[in-house]
């Protein structure tokens, strides 16, 4: 095998591994899958305390008058 021929198929080789290596870190394991569940779940939870903080105020404004 000549050197250039080792170049082209080490660097062929480097390609190869780095687009399997890009595929893999796109996908989810369920350890990421739960963590973004659970941030969901906050930022619903976040929403609906803010709503009952509103409809609370407002209750309250109108039992003043």
């Amino acid at each position: 095998m000549t050197r250039d021929m080792r170049k082209t198929l080490g660097l062929a080789l480097l390609i190869a591994l780095l687009g399997a290596g890009l595929a893999a870190c796109e996908e989810q394991g369920p350890a990421e899958q739960a963590g973004e569940n659970i941030d969901e779940s906050m930022e619903e939870m976040g929403e609906g305390m803010e709503e009952m903080g509103e409809e609370l105020k407002q209750a309250a404004e109108d039992a003043q008058n």
